[in-house]
């Protein structure tokens, strides 16, 4: 058989398509054993990747494909701005680690330039030999070195003959240089060069680079390996993937079929002439690879070891001389003197003390001591400069510890608050700890100073804010699908939409369809919910099929649904380590703030053991704060 190692994830944005649980799906169905996840520029999707595929009982290979710049990635100039792709995957736990530094260190704001990228020298520093690598598709500088300064060109040429007519002539000897360089790099035996043939029919350029490197392999004597170039699963997804590569490009379907007719270069063209950028079988790779590059990713997969990143919670240290245990216990002491004896009813006293008592068993039983003093040492610093922290929200307005300790200021027996509605003891199975989930609610205009805080008391380079994802919803969705394809006004677009409600809005009912069918879609749901106002473009029949003017497009967007199409800042999860962050966690380039971010997104973060603090802005606590110095400084009439 083979073993696919050269697969994107919608984590590549607009540009991959499959969700990590589809290309576990495929790999399972095809007989696989397992593939490897080489998203553009970051190994965000990772986590998620190993959950799923670990589900399906498949081996997970971690990668990146990365951006390479010409120069050193700091400088800024046309020259520089073109970037090749390198694929690297991890062959350990320290290889993973690895991973992190170099995709941490292409974020950092010197070298981030449109994108994330480094050069090879830069790149070299943290090549240890836990990396194995390859190079020599269409997207790489080995392949362009074959056609030197006409690689443009014969990218776009029509005929095999065309294509072979631009190979530069000194082409030899720069791509085994290059080759020999890139060996010298990761080490022997940890690189390979990566022949690619997707579709000989769109792109004959990549048979004429597939023969150069095949004949580069003998001469140097380094590996081949075949690989596809997976954005999508199956070659039934190629006009969803299109879709998002209009969004991207800001065009429409229409638009780029008339270029293409009229010859005009247009940009990731042969997604749009090809539908085999999907995860092939091990009958579509023997059709075009030779034996030894079909084993030789077998070869490459066992190099790979299948290394653990999922982790159990682990809190950063707290710094008190009774230890977290015992110290939480003496701030419950506390905090009764203060706010029950003498406040409530003596005849409740014993309510209370079993209360305190059941929760600090369960609390401190799942180790969670260091978490609660954190959050109040945060709370208090808020308290300490005189602003306004929220009382409590949610559920941990429940927790009677988080009361006695000051993080909240609602007596939760008082208002017949229920603990477990906040932390269940059952939540933790299969050997792993739920974490908490408590509200740190802000004054907005203090939350930066309030960041800085954490950082300086637990150390910056162990404190760091997190990253979002945002997804495609409902009328999203139908909105890329309809502009992709033209012919529908602005208005009849709105109205469409206009029946299609938020996720929020909607989300019982959507975990309901979850449980009954498996799909949570809010488009399927204002179908099921709203016929007679959808009947004009798509409607439901008895049958369970989509009929209607529009029914196809609405079919597309369901399957678009939940997609990934850009990042942002998580507008309160900061994470606290007890280690250097950009040893645990990849950091990404926060591009409005010019920060690093955890590259994670919170679910995962948790899952590689991380944990998160939920420092929210309200403007609300501003507005009274502002009420509050007017009233103190009496300037009201």
């Amino acid at each position: 058989m083979y073993f696919p190692l050269h697969c994107h994830t919608h984590f590549s944005l607009l540009d991959g398509l499959s969700k990590p649980e589809q290309i576990a799906e495929r790999i399972k169905s095809l007989g696989l054993s397992g593939a490897a996840i080489t998203d553009h520029g970051n190994i965000s999707g990772s986590v998620s990747f190993v959950k799923a595929m670990r589900k399906k009982g498949l081996k997970p290979i971690l990668g990146c494909e990365l951006y390479i710049s010409k120069q050193c990635a700091s400088v800024r100039n046309k020259e520089n701005s073109k970037l090749n792709h390198l694929v690297v995957l991890a062959k350990n736990i320290d290889g993973w680690r690895q991973l992190i530094k170099i995709t941490s260190e292409s974020n950092k704001d010197e070298n981030f330039y449109r994108k994330p990228r480094l050069s090879l020298e830069q790149l070299s520093k943290f090549c240890d030999g836990n990396l194995v690598a390859f190079s020599g598709h269409l997207g790489s500088d080995l392949a362009e070195v074959v056609f030197g300064e006409m690689a443009s060109d014969a990218y776009n040429a029509k005929t095999y003959e065309e294509a072979e007519s631009l190979v530069d002539d000194n082409w030899l000897e720069n791509t085994k240089s290059l080759a020999l360089k890139y060996q010298e790099i990761f080490g022997e035996g940890n690189f390979f060069i990566e022949i690619q043939l997707i579709d000989k029919d769109v792109t004959p350029a990549q048979m004429v680079v597939a023969k150069a490197l095949r004949y580069v392999s003998k001469k140097t004597g380094i590996p081949k390996v075949a690989t596809p170039d997976a954005h999508y699963t199956t070659s039934e997804d190629a006009e969803d993937q299109r879709v998002l590569l209009c969004s991207m490009l800001e065009t429409t379907l229409p638009t780029i079929k008339k270029k293409m007719i009229d010859g005009e270069k247009v940009p990731l063209s042969t997604f749009f002439r090809s539908d085999k950028y999907h995860i092939p079988s091990f009958e579509e790779m023997k059709e075009i690879h030779t034996k030894d590059e079909i084993e030789n990713t077998i070869l490459i997969s066992d190099m790979c070891e299948d290394y653990e990143i999922l982790r159990e919670p682990i809190l950063p240290p707290y710094s008190c001389e009774l230890g977290p245990d015992e110290h939480l216990r003496q701030l419950c002491r506390d905090g009764w003197a203060e706010k029950i004896r003498g406040v409530v009813d003596k005849s409740r006293h014993q309510e209370y003390a079993e209360r305190v008592k059941h929760e600090l068993k369960v609390l401190q039983g799942a180790g969670l001591s260091s978490y609660f003093l954190i959050v109040r040492d945060i709370v208090n610093f808020v308290r300490d400069n005189g602003w306004l922290p929220g009382p409590g929200s949610g559920s941990a307005a429940g927790c009677l510890v988080s009361y006695l300790i000051g993080i909240t200021s609602i007596d939760p027996i008082k208002y017949s608050l229920i603990f477990e509605r906040f932390y269940n003891a059952g939540r933790n199975t299969g050997g792993r700890v739920s974490m908490p989930d408590i509200d740190i609610d802000v004054p907005v205009s203090k939350r930066d100073e309030i960041i800085d805080y954490i950082k300086e008391r637990y150390g910056e380079e162990k404190v760091g804010q997190m990253i979002t994802f945002q997804t495609m919803m409902g009328r999203g969705a139908i909105k890329d699908v309809l502009r992709a394809y033209g012919g529908i006004s602005f208005n009849e677009m709105n109205m469409i939409t206009q029946h299609i409600p938020d996720k929020a809005a909607v989300a019982e009912d959507l975990q309901e369809m979850m449980e009954e069918t498996g799909e949570s879609s809010v488009i399927r749901w204002a179908l099921e919910h709203k016929p007679d106002e959808l009947r004009e473009w798509c409607y439901i029949d008895d049958e369970g099929n989509m009929q209607g003017r529009l029914s196809k497009r609405f079919e597309q967007a369901i399957r678009l649904e939940g997609t990934k199409r850009a990042q942002s800042k998580h507008a309160a999860g900061v994470v606290i380590s007890p280690s250097p962050l950009n040893e645990i966690c990849p950091m990404v380039l926060d591009t409005k703030a010019r920060r690093l971010v955890g590259g994670l997104e919170m679910q995962d973060m948790e899952d590689i053991g991380m944990i998160k603090f939920d420092v929210l802005g309200i403007a609300m606590l501003d507005k009274i704060m502002g009420v509050q110095e007017i009233l103190e400084n009496g300037d009201i009439e």
